[in-house]
């Protein structure tokens, strides 16, 4: 009778502890971001609609890189990607997830070759996705103006907060024209000795549309270059949207 009852004392107490570790994980989250009311509540696009998961939708980009090396060289890559939503599963926590294929190319007409897999949680307030290993928080949900959260959450990589503009505004990548987007500022920063730019724009329906990523490193070994913004080694890194349909 007392094992009976030292058994179900220790499983209620295990119950009430995985809830509670659960709640304060939600805690822990809500309490890292900031939430903003929506402009225009009624033609707001839901947020799973910037993070489309069709089977078989796909997004094709071309990308332009340079790699500053402290040698003075500059290396320029021009490529193209494709990604493509490949298949929908469950994950180990019992979420639906998306596989999603990247592919690669150096130039039109060449054939596409695999490069590698990206996942995708679409959770009930915000998304997720897996890209080198690491999950960040892309968008909360729903998308609202000035929108604060760390993207770093479920990584180690130390707090990294994003914030959310231009919310549901028309937006022009190349020569295409959407008319709801949402805009993610990753990262804004830039000093006499380093400069990070991160930001990501979100077509509704369509996903990704621009992608910049610039994180150099200025000279300041002596007076006579500091604040010249002379380049000691970095990168640029951009996305641009090319077209996007269904296989």
């Amino acid at each position: 009778m007392y094992i009976l009852s030292y058994f179900t004392f220790f499983r209620s107490n295990n119950v009430l502890l995985k809830y509670a570790g659960s709640y304060f994980m939600l805690f822990v989250f809500l309490a890292g971001c900031t939430r903003q009311k929506c402009d225009d509540c009624l033609n707001q696009p839901t947020g799973a609609a910037f993070f489309p998961s069709e089977l078989g939708r796909f997004v094709e980009y071309d990308v332009s890189e340079e790699a500053y090396a402290l040698d003075g060289s500059v290396s320029v890559r021009q490529y193209q990607l494709k990604e493509v939503v490949a298949e929908r599963y469950t994950d180990p926590t019992g979420q639906a997830a998306y596989r999603i294929a990247r592919f690669r190319r150096g130039a039109e007409g060449q054939r596409w070759q695999a490069d590698s897999t990206i996942t995708l949680r679409l959770l009930t307030d915000h998304a997720v996705r897996n890209e080198n290993g690491k999950d960040y928080v892309k968008m909360l949900f729903p998308p609202a103006e000035m929108n604060v959260w760390n993207g770093n959450l479920y990584n180690n990589a130390g707090e990294d907060n994003y914030e959310l503009k231009n919310i549901n505004k028309p937006y022009t990548s190349g020569t295409t024209t959407f008319d709801q987007t949402a805009t993610v500022i990753q990262q804004n920063d830039s000093t006499l000795v380093n400069q990070d730019k991160r930001v990501e724009v979100y077509a509704a329906e369509v996903g990704l549309v621009y992608r910049e990523r610039i994180q150099l490193q200025f000279c300041s070994s002596s007076p006579a270059c500091v604040g010249k913004a002379k380049i000691d080694f970095g990168t640029r890194q951009y996305f641009r949207f090319k077209t996007a349909g269904k296989e």
